[in-house]
């Protein structure tokens, strides 16, 4: 299997360009999607490849660009529409719960629908108010949704065409300060990573910290920098927080005794909150220490000045690790 050199941008790109090419019922909307190829380039030379049939430029209206899709899949297409930032979600918020949840269920299981509501999230990247927030549980707590959330370029490919792929909705959110940060080999041919399963990014014996999306990054700088300090730990990428992957968050944890959860959302109501919930409920018997959550505070996101104080560091990561290990 022949490899590329990608971004995580560019990844979502050859992975649309992939499903696209090999599927002609799949199609591409949003805000400057088409000509400009979209605020972040993801749908670059898309127009040009399959013309204005299946690479649609929306006016703004988030509302009406997830209602749009919700009645396209209806009718049997498989629309991946682009929120240009998260923080914009909101306006389509309506068509989200009230009718991407719910068609199967509405329909007594009789009809799916297949589509992917894709938008770059999270901060770090200097943007104005309203384009960094981290509300990706809001979607998680809502049955009937799929919340994938990926770190790597390889990742992101596969587990895109697994979302298109899935029969039922899937929120696919794409960590935007790492879209540009690093490259990975990604293959050339289409392949699938699969939904609901977690990674174990680096095995350890000493704690387990979990995380996703663009912390993901500092997480593992953060572990490598204690091993000078002899504390060996274990990183889960949680890749999809709904369904989470318990089952790999619970033997990680039964093997290391302590369990840090990092991510940039805030605390309270968060991941690492359905995270500590599970430990408590699954291996209780097996802990050695309280659950350390080192996360977004619980305020608006800030402006840029105090961007680096908000989101998760290094030396903040390091020393949840600490405490789990030394209580």
């Amino acid at each position: 299997m022949s490899a590329q050199n990608l971004t995580i941008v560019q990844a979502v790109r050859d992975g649309l360009y992939t499903e696209m090419n090999l599927d002609d019922e799949v199609l591409v909307m949003g805000e400057d999607v088409g000509k400009n190829g979209g605020v972040f380039r993801a749908t670059e030379g898309l127009w040009d490849e399959f013309g204005d049939d299946r690479v649609i430029d929306t006016p703004l209206a988030e509302s009406g660009i997830v209602g749009t899709a919700v009645g396209m899949a209806a009718m049997g297409l498989k629309p991946v529409p682009e929120i240009q930032f998260s923080g914009f979600m909101y306006p389509g918020y309506d068509q989200i719960i009230s009718h991407m949840s719910r068609y199967r269920t509405r329909t007594r299981g009789r009809y799916t629908l297949p589509m992917v509501l894709r938008a770059p999230y999270g901060g770090g990247i200097r943007a104005p108010e309203s384009h960094s927030e981290s509300k990706e549980m809001f979607y998680a707590h809502e049955a009937g949704l799929k919340v994938v959330i990926p770190s790597t370029p390889y990742d992101t490919k596969g587990l895109l065409i697994s979302a298109i792929r899935d029969p039922d909705p899937v929120i696919f959110m794409e960590p935007k300060l790492i879209y540009r940060a690093f490259r990975g080999e990604v293959p050339e041919e289409d392949y699938t990573v699969p939904i609901g399963e977690a990674a174990v990014r680096r095995e350890g014996t000493d704690v387990s910290v979990f995380t996703y999306g663009a912390m993901t990054r500092p997480t593992l700088e953060a572990v490598e920098n204690l091993e000078e300090e002899g504390i060996d730990a274990e990183v889960v990428d949680i890749r999809t927080i709904s369904p989470m992957d318990r089952e790999t968050v619970v033997e990680s944890f039964k093997k290391t005794g302590r369990a840090v959860v990092v991510h940039e959302a805030p605390k309270n109501g968060g991941l690492g909150a359905e995270i500590t919930a599970t430990i408590q409920e699954e291996a209780l018997l097996y802990q050695e220490a309280p659950v350390k959550r080192v996360a977004g505070y619980d305020v608006p996101y800030p402006l840029y000045a105090l961007e680096d104080y908000y989101l998760p560091s290094v030396a903040r990561v390091e020393e949840g690790i600490r405490e789990a290990v030394n209580f």
